[in-house]
């Protein structure tokens, strides 16, 4: 894995190279933790993921442009303040209410909450993960969780 490049769904079979990192700069638990994100946020923009790829060395990662990113309660920029995770309410009639923020060491402890379906998240419990994103503008992971039946 040498590159992780984002591109850009233009349609009729055009796509576009957007956005790239190279695992000089950032590492490969950082390519795996934004590849399981279903979101991206860069530049004020929302980004929707349509296909997660390999070609060789490159990891590619093809984006839907949706529009403009609205922004939720209390947001908060993480730009020299190290990894966190925010979780968020997926209702946007609530502003996608803040439900708790967490730090974490490294990206393999977020890697650990972008795998599960189900997360436990610390004061709050268990929580049905719905989505999840990278907002690039602020510096934070984001997952989208709502309340659930236990089994």
């Amino acid at each position: 894995m040498d590159a992780l490049t984002y591109y850009i769904d233009r349609g009729n079979g055009r796509y576009d190279p957007f956005y790239e990192y190279k695992t000089s700069s950032v590492g490969k638990d950082e390519f795996y933790a934004r590849q399981l994100c279903t979101y991206l946020i860069l530049r004020g923009s929302q980004y929707e993921l349509i296909s997660n790829e390999m070609d060789g060395k490159e990891e590619i990662l093809v984006l839907k442009e949706i529009g403009r990113n609205l922004s939720g309660e209390e947001e908060k920029s993480f730009r020299g303040e190290g990894i966190h995770i925010e979780f968020r309410s997926p209702n946007e009639r609530e502003n996608y209410r803040l439900l708790s923020r967490i730090p974490c060491d490294t990206h393999f402890d977020v890697l650990r909450y972008l795998l599960k379906d189900i997360v436990d998240i610390p004061q709050l419990g268990k929580r049905k993960v719905t989505s999840t994103e990278i907002d690039e503008d602020r510096g934070v992971y984001v997952l989208y969780v709502e309340e659930f039946e236990a089994w």
